[in-house]
């Protein structure tokens, strides 16, 4: 039996400051832990979403959670005062999470009510217009906003493993299985987007992106590191991923159409075309199974599943409008290559 296994690669580095907030952390990073003093002076003007210094101060604290960064001490992940760095960074995050989303009376019958939610969407349908209009360039770009999650695919989801219990528990074990390839490292869909991006030439390494994307981006994929991290807030992260699934197939299959239309082959356009089948099978298990029986087991669970779901949907209607908005204008969704190196930055 061959045995593959993944090249040696170094650590992610860490990306450039967008702000004296995240520059001040990435400065006090670098060095031992214990001596992080930052004050949490984010703009009070901002919008928290759209807030690149705020963002990337999530990230970088998120990170250390995951793969960290080359040359970061490894004790920095529980240190008293990037934890508290972090809460402060949380508590306008989840205000702008709260505005955004809206609340509602928690409904009788969740599966339906996320249904309801999902077929109500009327955001900008990012996939579809990229199946019709995309260019090559436009395409690369799309898997550069992608790869700030999809190369670490349902990592954060798997945070709540442990944070339920009975039938919710079974069936979020169910969906992470197929998501980790039934333990087989080519068929982990972490794995397949790593070759969708190889193949059409696009630099594969594990966070070599978080510099370009925007903060809007960087805040759908903190969203869930948020959500996973926060044993308060493991039904929104149910809620979350059950969105997701729900909104899944049908956005690959047209990116599986787009990819071949570019010029991919059955490998490179693989991750697509697996999500189109894997994900009509999650989303029931994500609705009735997941979602369902969590909000039935737990109290006030109904009312949590539904403000993640829509916390997830409104912040990937904010990415798509974003690309959308910036490719109609003539210009790249992504920041420039090289970043300023102070003030605050999208």
């Amino acid at each position: 039996m061959s045995i593959v296994s993944l090249p040696s690669v170094a650590e992610p580095v860490m990306p450039a400051p967008r702000g004296p907030v995240s520059a001040a952390l990435r400065a006090a990073l670098s060095g031992n832990p214990g001596q992080l003093t930052v004050p949490a002076l984010f703009d009070a003007g901002a919008d928290p979403l759209h807030d690149g210094d705020l963002q990337l101060t999530l990230y970088l604290c998120y990170e250390l959670h995951f793969q960290g960064f080359a040359g970061v001490d490894p004790e920095w992940e529980w240190d008293p005062g990037l934890l508290a760095l972090r809460a402060a960074a949380e508590r306008p995050f989840l205000a702008a999470l709260r505005e955004l989303a809206g609340d509602a009376d928690p409904p009788d019958d969740v599966p339906g009510a996320l249904l309801k939610l999902v077929s109500e969407q009327d955001g900008p349908g990012l996939a579809a217009h990229v199946r019709r209009h995309a260019t090559l360039e436009q395409f690369r770009e799309l898997l550069v906003h992608r790869s700030v999650y999809q190369l670490k695919e349902a990592d954060p989801h798997t945070f709540a493993i442990p944070r339920l219990r009975g039938a919710a528990k079974a069936a979020l074990v169910e969906i992470q299985i197929d998501e980790y390839g039934r333990g087989r490292l080519p068929r982990m869909h972490a794995e397949l987007f790593r070759a969708t991006m190889d193949g059409f030439g696009v630099d594969s390494t594990y966070g070599a992106h978080a510099d370009r994307v925007p903060a809007v981006t960087l805040a759908a994929v903190n969203l869930m590191s948020l959500f996973g991290l926060h044993r308060r807030w493991r039904g929104a992260l149910v809620g979350q991923l059950a969105a997701f699934e729900m909104t899944s197939s049908e956005p690959n299959r047209h990116l599986a159409a787009a990819a071949r239309r570019l010029g991919a082959d059955d490998t490179t356009a693989r991750f697509f075309d697996e999500h189109v089948e894997a994900d009509s099978v999650h989303e029931q298990i994500a609705a009735y199974d997941l979602a369902g029986r969590y909000a039935a087991d737990t109290p006030d669970g109904a009312r949590d599943v539904l403000f993640g779901a829509r916390c997830g949907l409104a912040i990937d209607a904010l990415v798509a409008r974003h690309v959308i908005d910036r490719w109609t204008a003539g210009e790249s969704s992504l920041r420039p290559a090289t970043a300023p190196p102070t003030g605050r930055a999208a």
